[in-house]
This record gives C-alpha cells, structure tokens and sequence, in this order.
C-alpha cells in the first residue's frame, strides 16, 4: 500500500473520451456513406478522484457511468485523453505494464453471482488474485483466506472456505466478492453498483462494511451508483453525468442541499420520500434521454430542460465553479445560488 498522505490525488481522468464504433451489417457496410458512426460513450471527461475519498457517479442507464469506471482502472483504454494513477499515466500502457499495476486496482461488481466462478470454492475464489499477483504468498494462502473472510464478517470462517457461490446467500456472495478485491491490498476499487442485487434489508449492512473497510485499509473507492439515497448514504463526493458529461461536481452537502443544474434537481426531486403527505414539486424532465450516437447540438440536455433558451441548442456550456469545490455544465446557473 501507498504511504502517501490521504488528500492527495491518486486518480486524475483529463478529458477523456470513448467512443464505440457502430458496428453494422455487411450491406449496410457495403452502402454506408459518409462519416462512420460512434457512440458517445464518454465525451469529455476530467475527474480528480483524492486518496481516502469515496466518489460517486450517479445518473441515468446509459449515461456513462460504467464506462468512466472501466477507463479509470484502464480496463478500456481512452479514445482521446488521460488517464493518470499515482503520477503515472497509464492512458497508453501496454498490457505487461499494467500488470503491474493491476494489484492496486480491484473491482467489486454489481453481480455476485455473475463474477464468481460456480466451480469454485469461496477459498479458491479470494486466493485467485493471489495467485496472479503474489504467487509466492499462496503458501500462506489458507491464513490469508481466513483473515479476510474473517474481515469481511463471513464468520466462522472455515464454515465459508469450502462453500460453493449456490450454496450462499446474495449478502454473502457479495462479501465474497469484497474479500477478494481486499485480497490483494487494493488502494482503488470501483464499486460498480454494489449493493443493487442485493436484498433491501442487507444493503445498509454493506454500506456499512464498505465504509468499516475503507477505513481500515486506507482505500479509496470510485462508486457507481443510480440511486443517489445510497450516494448519499457512503459518498464523499458526487459527479452527476448525463449522456457521456459530467453536468455537476460537489460535495455531498453542497449538491444534496443546493444542487445547480436542472437534471441533478430532477434526479432529487425522483428520490422517493418516506411521506405520504410530501408531494413532488420539481417536474420530471420530458421525453427519453436521447441515443449517444447523435447527442444533441450545445447542452445535451437542452431538449428536456425545463429553463432552457436558444443558447442552449448553441453552445455547449462549460463546467465553471460557482461555489468552491462545486462546478457545474449550465448557462443558467446562477439563478439557483
């Protein structure tokens, strides 16, 4: 693990871009003309992420969120831009050299179920990466098992070790899947919708194991989420992301209590509220979130927005910091300080 002080910025993401080419059929091929087609996965990206922070993305399915995590573990390597963990940019790194990395860097993904290995033991699933990384440690492998399991709250632990996936729950799976992205002693894990397969009444459980964990291995988590009650819940910081942009950045006070831009008072205003008496005020925005192949023209969300001028269809406004630490995509703004 690093020994470097928290606060400082372990993973910088500067403009960066994926696009996916629009893959077609042989006569379509055969007549295309023009410019080839891509989705906009990603269009421009800049994220500082600070060692001991946790991150969050939210928005919409399709927005980009997933995609951002990928380019950040460079798991997809960026169509334009950087990617930068700890001083190093690892944008345009070869295979072999991230290799190297890789240990630093772990996941815990959205399905449990689906990321472990069915003909593998919960033993020989969290060693895996061990065995990868630090071959010389899996003599000490039954120990190092036990001590993570233990860790994670899989106790007793030897009840666990020789347990296949099918024979545990989704609480436990998903702390399976924890304890082996914390095998390897990570400082970055992307928490990819963690919790969402999950039942309700253990969710709270893994936020709060989740947070235990980061606080006791030093880690540092980008986490991805469309349920902004539980960004609410384990964040840090939040960046709101609509159609490949981030449109708003902040604090977890500073967008909860006044969030700037129209979509992120959208996406509050969708929050439900354990009141039946409460009723929403804030409209929903119109229509679908339209296709990433063709965005629309200036403010991708000018076609739903409810303040939206002719300027708007114009010019793509910029991300400026109205409040400190706290920026956002709007022309308008101003008019909600």
């Amino acid at each position: 693990m690093s020994n470097k002080d928290n606060g400082s910025v372990l993973v910088s993401l500067i403009n960066v871009k994926k696009w996916f080419p629009v893959r077609q059929g042989f006569l379509d091929n055969l007549l295309a003309r023009g410019e080839p087609e891509f989705v906009r996965a990603v269009d421009g990206v800049s994220i500082d992420i600070a060692r001991g922070e946790v991150f969050g993305l939210v928005g919409e399915s399709g927005s980009g969120k997933t995609t951002v995590g990928r380019l950040a573990l460079r798991l997809l390597k960026p169509t334009e831009g950087q990617v930068i963990f700890d001083d190093i940019d690892i944008s345009t790194h070869s295979t072999e050299e991230l290799r190297v990395l890789r240990s630093r860097m772990q996941v815990i993904f959205q399905d449990p179920m689906a990321s472990l290995n069915p003909r593998m033991s919960v033993s020989d699933a969290i060693a895996h990466p061990l065995q990868i990384h630090y071959p010389e440690k899996m003599k000490e492998k039954d120990q190092i098992v036990y001590d993570v399991l233990e860790d994670v709250g899989l106790v007793p632990p030897h009840i666990f070790q020789n347990k296949y996936p099918h024979q545990l729950s989704g609480g436990q799976r998903q702390r399976v899947v924890i304890a082996r992205a914390l095998v390897t002693e990570p400082e970055l894990i992307l928490a990819d919708e963690p919790i969402a397969m999950a039942d309700v009444s253990v969710r709270s459980l893994l936020l709060d194991l989740m947070n235990r964990l980061k606080d006791e291995h030093n880690l540092t988590y980008l986490f991805i989420t469309h349920d902004l009650a539980t960004a609410k819940y384990i964040c840090d910081r939040i960046g709101v992301m609509y159609l490949g942009k981030l449109v708003e950045v902040g604090t977890l006070r500073a967008v909860y209590s006044k969030p700037l831009h129209p979509y992120t008072q959208a996406l509050m205003a969708a929050v439900p509220i354990p009141d039946p008496n409460r009723r929403r005020s804030q409209p929903l925005p119109r229509g679908e979130i339209p296709s990433p192949i063709n965005p629309p023209s200036g403010c991708r969300f000018h076609p739903r927005c409810p303040i939206a001028q002719a300027v708007c269809a114009e010019e793509d406004p910029e991300m400026r910091e109205l409040e400190p630490g706290h920026t956002v995509a709007c022309h308008f703004a101003e008019q909600f300080l």
